[in-house]
């Protein structure tokens, strides 16, 4: 029995999400974002599982390296692209397509060798103001790349949207308007929408899109559940009762004694705390699943363990399981309640939380310290 957290990775919701994207962008290609480490799911698996995906992206360049040493093959979108020759080397001997963005990669490119043709792509500020070239840039910019015989006219345009979370932002619909307008004759390939912008703006699905949060179960658009987008949750952090205790009218419980019982009461302490990536500023309130019934948070959140007002479980027992976020509690809503997004609790689940990766009701377990995979037996 596995008594400390583990987080449970669905591959078969991992691709319906995907599959909910192709419904919603079906003339689309899709770049599938596995940055951070897959936001926290596991990068490599994840981009094992995403076969369907026409490409991956990425954040960084030693993200893309990573995923050709683990043999995949399929496009990957290196988004932050390159900042020094060496990052272009790699770029070039891995076959990566990076995005430009500010005038000295546009240099580090004209220093380059002639080599194999390179893809890149440009990122075009249209309102996020981030990274990007101004709008105005961008005519004289695609005139010097396209007479580059190295780039073999194979130049995108993209953006990335600000608002999109909220529908009701008319900025998500002049972004796009924004970019189209730099190719009114329709020569180049355009990437716009996030997961956002695909759930909710017609506009931004054009020949690529790049779906992030959404492929791993969360919602992206402000006052919609991911059940109610289709989507199902990848990640199921779990762990279990390690201790039931019976406390007493006016006992304080926790770090700074901030939760009283109001009457003698029973509390349970689950094996799993900041220092396994849990927000620490949960509120006594936030709920779990106590073998499958919601229970309360009370009192502080430590680094290993939480307490949990048990007054409606009187059965709990240790080892009884708790599930964190998961099936039958999104993770969004335990975002809301600790005042941050999934996409924080995601990426934050450390290296301690054991990874147990689910293709077809077959489990391989992850040593994230390690970095080997075993079936599990």
């Amino acid at each position: 029995m596995q008594i400390h957290p583990r987080a449970i990775i669905d591959h078969s919701a991992l691709r319906h999400n995907l599959a909910c994207v192709r419904r919603r962008a079906p003339g689309s290609r899709v770049w599938a974002v596995i940055k951070a480490d897959g936001y926290g799911h596991g990068m490599v698996p994840v981009g094992t599982s995403l076969e369907a995906a026409d490409g991956l992206a990425v954040a960084r360049v030693e993200e893309g390296v990573r995923l050709r040493e683990a043999g995949i093959a399929k496009p990957i979108l290196v988004m932050e692209g390159f900042f020094f020759g060496e990052e272009l080397a790699a770029v070039r001997a891995h076959g990566l397509d990076p995005a430009l963005h500010q005038p000295g990669q546009v240099a580090l490119l004209g220093q380059m060798q002639a080599v194999k043709p390179l893809r890149v792509w440009i990122k075009v500020d249209t309102g996020m103001h981030r990274l990007g070239f101004d709008p105005r840039e961008i005519p004289a910019l695609l005139a010097r790349l396209q007479a580059d015989p190295r780039l073999a006219g194979s130049v995108g345009l993209m953006t990335h949207l600000a608002k999109a979370d909220d529908p009701s932002d008319r900025e998500t619909q002049l972004q796009c308007d924004r970019l189209r307008a730099l190719d009114p004759a329709a020569r180049y390939p355009l990437s716009i929408g996030n997961s956002a912008g695909i759930l909710a703006c017609p506009a931004s699905r054009t020949h690529w899109v790049r779906p992030g949060i959404m492929l791993y179960g969360a919602s992206p658009l402000i006052g919609r559940t991911a059940a109610e987008l289709g989507l199902r949750p990848v990640m199921q952090l779990e762990t279990r009762l390690i201790a039931v205790r019976t406390l007493h009218r006016g006992d304080r419980v926790g770090y700074g004694g901030t939760y009283v019982c109001p009457e003698d009461m029973p509390v349970g302490v689950a094996a799993i705390g900041y220092g396994d990536g849990y927000p620490r500023h949960a509120p006594t309130g936030t709920p779990v699943l106590v073998s499958g019934q919601r229970a309360p948070l009370v009192g502080r959140v430590s680094m290993d363990t939480i307490t949990i007002d048990l007054r409606g479980l009187p059965a709990a027992a240790v080892s009884d399981p708790v599930i964190l976020w998961g099936e039958g509690l999104p993770v969004d809503e335990i975002a809301e309640r600790a005042g941050t997004i999934p996409y924080e609790l995601l990426c934050q689940v450390t290296s301690r939380v054991r990874m147990e990766h689910r293709r077809n009701h077959e489990c391989t377990r992850i040593c994230t310290n390690f970095h080997r995979v075993k079936k599990n037996l």
